[in-house]
């Protein structure tokens, strides 16, 4: 079988061992010599070139020289210190491990190839076990890896190290893996798109991966790998996609209806134009005779609910039922209580179905959704359960996708009745870079709201440090002279964190001393605290009976209180990116000037320094998503965990990789669009390859 040489288990990899394979499976989830060949390099070091010991400095990487052995001791029998010279200056290498067989090889006046990391001790520069090579064998001679000059260099954590799993080891393993596994590789792209997109070779590929033959071949490697990473990826959601729209099921919804009419006059304000482009967006789908399956991108206060509502006017003019899932109760209960705002010269009954509707509110929910007279459904989690039947669901609108996993959107799915899957509209104000929403939500046709609604002004953002406290306190004290309320919010990065409670506690007792009761009144909400509490002080809050609110980001998500007009945000730099536009968006709601204010110590890490200075420059969430995709990679975005992608990637990055994506998405619309089904001769290789397991993304959007 050709699969067999890939099949091979680690352990009988020359070099291995049952102990050694071991810890590869548990450190690297590597267990057969195939899933070895997929480790790739993370970074790579240049062998070739040699530096003068006189130009070292510590900040630099790795760095090699060639110089001879000077003098060596051991030193309270704790570590050997070799000091070596190579005409232009001395250093001296030290060794912790191994000093007996390093003091017996490093003799006075040979000559040795040194690499590792200059680092400062005491004033002086020194190397901290650096590999030793006689420079004979300074080429890494090894038949893949023969004349090859750089180095890979692999994931690896303190447990693979003290097991002798070194860099070393690494290359050697990864030698004998090309040299096992290689002839087994089957090509897995057809030679047309190889052909059309200057594609390499697999084989060629792996191989300079693994030991590049220079710069070129490298590049070369990398591209052709990232490419079918990202083509194998976006082939499947696509396919989905094309299967989707080319099924004849889907609800007809060709009128608009009485209803939205109604609602649509009665609007206090005019939509903006990007609301009027997304409503044009729904309307097609939902006419189309297709099933809708679209993501609506809003950042924070652009306005979504309101889209909400006439799409669901729309399903309600055509004689269906509507419902919209929240993933939290404080979010269902504001979504209901802003919809009822919308629904009333409308006619339309709406009503809420939550974890804690009581049994006689639940039952008349129910009773209402079986005979049609509940129009509009608003819940969390409870919708899915088996006895929540509906007469016609014609519509279901999801808030904050990522928070609901797909088996439980398909058990809302199966609740219409008319044979049909119900259109499916997605909102998130997680504002995700472009290239993130094709990859996450390939399968999704994508709406962005891209403008404020009129009235909302934009939120002024400063940066201040603890010396600015007292001049904060008074930019308080007269904001709430004005009649407005102050959010100030302590990062909670662990619910068990005793230190992140402790600041919290020892900030709300100095804001309750220095705004002291009964001219100004402080409610203090945390994680800690029971439900009642909880509600009782955040009610408080909203319905202006307290001034000032110290919580921890549980308000990120779900509060709305117009009157705010200041956030500030105690420990800014604790927070991701999106986490503080996120913060800052619960300010600006009603039609006063908004300021958020960043405290932070005086001493901040270079990357907390751009996040905070990207924040006062900047109110798009966007942009601000695009730069902290770049920053922190797609796995640490808020709810989008790489975990999130229907493929885990090998080496692709979506936030660096945007142009590749660009090209492989643009190669597999193309397949489709000529062979929809893959039928074609030339596409059995594609066939082959989304048979594999990592390709098999459930479908639900099918209802069967």
């Amino acid at each position: 079988m050709a699969q067999n040489g890939l099949d091979t288990d680690i352990q009988f990899l020359p070099g291995v061992g049952p102990k050694r394979a071991s810890l590869l499976k548990k450190e690297l989830a590597v267990e057969t010599v195939g899933q070895l060949l997929r480790l790739y390099p993370f970074r790579y070091i240049d062998r070739s070139s040699f530096m003068r010991i006189c130009d070292l400095r510590p900040d630099m990487a790795y760095i090699q020289i060639r110089a001879v052995v000077l003098r060596a001791e051991v030193i309270d029998r704790k570590r050997l210190s070799v000091w070596v010279g190579d005409g232009t200056g001395e250093i001296e290498t030290v060794f912790f491990k191994g000093m007996k067989w390093m003091a017996e090889k490093l003799k006075p006046g040979s000559e040795f190839i040194f690499f590792g990391k200059p680092t400062a001790f005491n004033g002086r520069i020194n190397i901290v076990h650096p590999e030793v090579d006689t420079p004979s064998t300074e080429a890494t001679g090894n038949s893949t890896g023969a004349g090859s000059t750089m180095t890979g260099v692999y994931t690896s954590t303190e447990k693979l190290k003290n097991g002798g799993v070194t860099g070393k080891v690494m290359n050697k393993l990864m030698d004998a893996a090309l040299s096992k596994g290689l002839p087994y590789v089957e090509e897995s792209l057809p030679e047309y798109i190889m052909k059309q997109h200057g594609l390499v070779p697999l084989h060629f590929a792996l191989r300079n991966i693994h030991f590049p033959k220079d710069m070129v071949s490298l590049e070369k490697a990398k591209y052709r790998l990232k490419f079918e990473e990202l083509f194998y990826l976006q082939l499947s959601l696509l396919k989905q996609k094309y299967v989707r729209s080319r099924a004849e099921q889907g609800i007809m919804m060709p009128r608009v209806g009485e209803a939205f009419n109604r609602c649509y006059e009665a609007l206090p304000f005019p939509l903006t134009g990007a609301q009027k482009r997304v409503i044009t967006e729904i309307r097609n789908d939902m006419k189309s005779g297709h099933q809708m399956n679209r993501l609506l991108q809003g950042d924070v206060g652009s306005g979504k609910t309101m889209v909400a509502v006439l799409t669901a006017l729309i399903a309600i003019g055509n004689g269906f039922q509507a419902c919209i899932m929240a993933p939290t109760e404080v979010l269902a209960q504001q979504h209901y209580k802003n919809i009822q705002k919308f629904l009333e010269p409308t006619g339309v009954k709406s009503a809420l179905l939550t974890g804690s509707s009581k049994a006689s509110e639940r039952r008349e929910v129910h009773a209402g959704l079986e005979d049609g007279s509940v129009g509009i459904i608003v819940g969390t989690h409870a919708l899915i359960e088996d006895n929540v039947i509906f007469k016609n669901l014609g519509l279901v609108i999801i808030d904050e996708q990522h928070r609901f996993g797909v088996e439980q959107r398909s058990k809302l799915w199966r609740k219409a009745s008319c044979g049909a899957p119900p259109h499916v509209l997605v909102m998130t104000a997680t504002p995700i870079p472009r290239t993130l929403a094709m990859t996450l939500y390939g399968d999704l046709d994508v709406s962005v709201i891209d403008e404020l609604p009129p009235g909302r002004k934009p939120v002024q953002t400063i940066h201040a440090t603890d010396g600015k406290r007292p001049a904060l306190y008074k930019f308080m004290r007269d904001q709430i002279a004005l009649g407005r309320q102050i959010f100030i919010v302590y990062p909670l990065i662990n619910e068990t964190e005793k230190l992140d409670y402790q600041s919290l506690e020892a900030g709300a007792e100095e804001i309750m001393q220095k705004f002291p009761f009964p001219d100004y009144k402080t409610a203090v909400v945390h994680g800690k605290q029971l439900n009642d509490v909880k509600k009782f002080n955040m009610d408080a809050f909203a319905a202006g009976r307290a001034d000032i609110l110290v919580a921890t980001s549980v308000i990120e998500v779900g509060v709305d209180v117009p009157n705010a007009s200041v956030m500030v945000i105690e420990s800014a730099e604790r927070f991701g990116l999106s986490q503080l536009h996120q913060l800052r968006g619960r300010v600006g709601r009603g039609s006063e000037k908004s300021y958020c204010v960043l405290m932070t110590g005086h001493k901040l890490s270079k990357e907390s320094r751009h996040r905070i200075e990207l924040m006062c420059a900047t109110e798009n969430g966007f942009e601000l998503a695009e730069e902290d995709m770049k920053m922190r990679g797609p796995g640490d975005l808020e709810g989008t965990q790489q975990s999130g992608l229907p493929i885990s990637l090998n080496i692709a990055s979506l936030a660096k990789d945007g142009l590749i994506l660009n090209a492989a998405r643009e190669a597999a619309e193309s397949v489709l669009d000529s062979d929809p089904t893959l039928s074609e001769n030339r596409n059995s290789l594609l066939v082959k390859e989304l048979k594999k397991d990592k390709y098999q993304i459930k479908d639900y959007s099918k209802i069967s």
